[in-house]
C-alpha cells in the first residue's frame, strides 16, 4: 500500500524527537530551532498516549481553557489535558525588518494538536501532487482554505478536532508568546502536537517553553501507567517466592551449596528491581518528570540482576558445584564476559530509561541494541554447549538422579530461548505494524513479557535447586569422586555399623585415583573451551 507524503512526515517527525528534551510528561524546549518540510517550518512537540478524561472530571464545556490554569487540582482529579506553558517564538531580525508597521500583525505560527487517526485531516494535495502542510493557491481554491495557514480538515469523530491555536508576531517584534492554556482530552488516543509556520519570512524561527502532558491518574504516559500494576504483582510475585527459598535456605543452612548463594543474590537482586521500578514508577507519576539519580539507580541494579543471571545460568550450564569445585581457568573468562554484558545493558538501559519519555531514534537504539544482542546469542551458543559437556559427564559418571536434574534444565532454556525468539519476532512484527504508536495501550506488554520470562526460569531453577537435607548429594565431592553416587551412598547408609569398613575400605583405596581422574577431566575441559 502507498504511504502519503503526509504519512512518510509524521513517521520521520515521530522518529526524531531528539528536537526537543523530552523529561517524562513535562516536554522542555529550549531555544529549539524549526525545520524546513515542504512548504513550511515545523517543530515536534511531543507524541504521547492519553486516556481520555473521566465523566466526573467535570470538563468545561469548551476543550481549550485559560479560565481554570492557575486553579491547583490534584494529579488523580481524572481530567485529561495538554498544557502550555511560557511557550515564545523567536524570529530574526531581518524577518522583523521586513514589516515594520507596530498595529500590523506579522508572521503567524499554528500549535496543532492532532490523534494520530487524524494525521490525514492535516495539509493535503492539489490535482494528485505533493502533499502541502500549508494551505497553497491551488488548494485554496479546491478546498477553501486560507492561503498560508495550515490546512485543517474536521475530524470524522469531533468537529473540534484537529486543534489549531494561533500566535502572531506583531510589528518588529522579534519576540511573541502563547497564552498559557490547558487542551483538555476526551476520546483516548496517540496525540501529536507540533508547532508550524508557514510564512517563508520565518526562517531560523526557534521556540523555548514547555508542556504537560497529563491522564486522568496523573502524569505517568498512557503506554506506561499499566506498568505501574504490573510492578506491584511482580513485587509481590518475587516477594513470595523470597520467602519460600529463604524459609527453605534457614531450615537447612548447614547443607547450603554456593550455587544456591547464587540463586539467593539473583532473587534479592531481583525483589530489589522490582521494588525500586514501582517506586519509580510513582514517583514520575507523581512528580511528572524522571529524576535522573533515581532512574539511573534503577536501571543500574537492573543491569547487575540481568548480568548475575545470566552468568548464574552459564555456571550452571557447566556444571559448577555439580561437577566441578570451581570453573577454573574459565573464571577469569566468564567474569570478563559479565562485565562486557553489564556494561552493553547499562548503556542500553540508561539511554532508553533516563530521563526519556519518547523512544530514542531507530539508528540510535539498533547501535545500542546490536552489541546487547550479540552478546545475548554468544551467551547462549556457549551455555548451551556447556551444558552438552556437563549432561554428557553426568551421563558417563551414571549420576542418575543430577542427570534428571540437568535434563530439566536444559528442557527449560530450550522452551525459554524458543519463547525468546518467538516474542522477539512478534515485537518487531508490532513495531513495524504500528509505525505511528496506535496500539500504544498494549505496547507495555512487550516490556513485561521478558520480566515474567526471568521469574519463571528462575523460579524453575529455584524448585530444581532448593536447599534440603539432601542438597549434598547434587555438590561436587572431593572426598568420594563424580562416580561414587547416590546409589553407592544408600548401599552404605543403609549397612550395619559393623559391616561397613569394607566400604570404607574400598572408598579409601579409591579416593586418590577417582579425585585425580575428575580434576584432569575439569583442566582438559577447561583447556578445551
Amino acid at each position: 500500500m502507498e504511504i502519503t507524503y503526509s504519512s512518510r512526515l509524521l513517521l520521520l517527525l515521530f522518529l526524531g524527537h531528539s528536537f526537543f528534551s523530552a523529561r517524562a510528561s513535562i516536554h522542555i524546549y529550549d531555544t529549539q530551532p524549526f525545520t524546513e518540510v515542504g512548504n513550511a517550518f515545523l517543530l515536534s512537540g511531543g507524541s504521547e498516549g492519553i486516556v481520555a478524561s473521566s465523566a466526573a472530571a467535570g470538563l468545561p464545556p469548551y476543550t481549550v481553557d485559560s479560565s481554570s490554569y492557575a486553579i491547583p487540582r490534584a494529579i488523580n482529579d481524572g481530567r485529561s489535558y495538554i498544557r502550555f506553558e511560557n511557550i515564545s517564538f523567536w524570529r530574526t531580525k531581518s524577518a522583523a525588518d521586513e514589516d515594520p508597521d507596530m498595529d500590523h500583525e506579522t508572521g503567524q505560527v499554528h500549535v496543532v494538536i492532532f490523534e494520530a487517526a487524524d494525521r490525514d485531516n492535516i495539509g493535503g494535495s492539489a490535482y494528485g501532487g505533493q502533499r502541502s502542510i500549508c494551505c497553497t493557491p491551488d488548494l485554496a481554491k479546491l478546498e477553501g482554505c486560507k492561503e498560508g495557514w495550515v490546512l485543517r480538515r474536521p475530524s470524522a469523530t469531533d468537529v473540534n478536532w484537529p486543534i489549531v491555536l494561533d500566535v502572531n508576531f506583531r510589528g518588529d517584534d522579534l519576540l511573541t508568546k502563547l497564552k498559557d492554556e490547558d487542551v483538555y482530552i476526551t476520546k483516548t488516543g496517540m496525540y501529536n502536537l507540533f508547532f508550524v509556520a508557514c510564512d517563508p519570512k520565518l526562517k531560523g524561527l526557534v521556540m523555548s517553553g514547555k508542556t504537560i502532558w497529563k491522564n486522568p491518574d496523573g502524569y505517568l504516559p498512557g503506554r506506561m501507567a499499566p506498568l505501574k500494576k504490573f510492578y506491584v504483582l511482580m513485587s509481590v510475585a518475587y516477594l513470595l517466592l523470597s520467602l519460600i527459598w529463604f524459609t527453605q535456605y534457614l531450615r537447612f543452612w548447614k547443607d547450603i551449596l554456593q550455587l544456591q548463594h547464587c540463586i539467593t543474590a539473583v532473587i534479592a537482586l531481583g525483589l530489589f528491581e522490582m521494588v525500586l521500578w514501582y517506586a519509580e514508577y510513582v514517583n514520575f507519576n507523581s512528580l511528572g518528570v524522571r529524576p535522573v539519580a533515581i532512574t539511573t539507580w534503577v536501571v543500574t541494579i537492573g543491569a547487575i540482576r540481568k548480568t548475575v543471571s545470566r552468568l548464574l545460568i552459564l555456571s550452571v550450564s557447566m556444571g559448577f558445584g555439580v561437577v566441578r569445585p570451581t570453573l577454573g581457568g574459565l573464571t577469569s573468562k566468564v567474569l570478563s564476559l559479565g562485565l562486557t554484558y553489564f556494561l552493553a545493558s547499562e548503556l542500553l538501559d540508561i539511554t532508553e530509561y533516563v530521563g526519556t519519555i519518547n523512544d530514542i531514534s531507530g539508528r540510535a537504539r539498533l547501535l545500542l541494541v546490536l552489541p546487547a544482542a550479540f552478546l545475548d546469542a554468544f551467551l547462549i551458543l556457549w551455555i548451551f554447549t556447556s551444558l552438552q559437556k556437563t549432561l554428557e559427564q553426568l551421563q558417563t559418571k551414571r549420576s542418575s538422579v543430577k542427570l534428571d536434574i540437568y535434563r530439566k534444565f536444559s528442557n527449560a532454556l530450550a522452551v525459554t530461548v524458543i519463547a525468546s525468539v518467538v516474542w522477539i519476532a512478534y515485537e518487531v512484527y508490532f513495531k513495524a505494524t504500528d509505525p505511528f504508536n496506535e496500539r500504544w495501550q498494549s505496547a507495555w506488554i512487550i516490556t513485561a513479557f521478558w520480566d515474567l520470562l526471568t521469574l519463571v526460569l528462575l523460579c524453575v531453577i529455584c524448585y530444581l535447586w532448593a536447599p534440603s537435607l539432601n542438597s549434598q548429594r547434587y555438590a561436587y565431592s572431593e572426598e568420594v569422586g563424580e562416580d561414587f553416587d547416590e546409589e553407592t551412598q544408600s548401599l552404605t547408609r543403609g549397612m550395619p555399623d559393623g559391616d561397613i569398613s569394607l566400604v570404607e575400605s574400598k572408598e579409601k583405596n579409591g579416593i586418590h585415583h577417582v579425585t585425580a581422574f575428575d580434576e584432569e577431566d575439569v583442566l582438559e575441559e577447561d583447556k578445551r573451551e
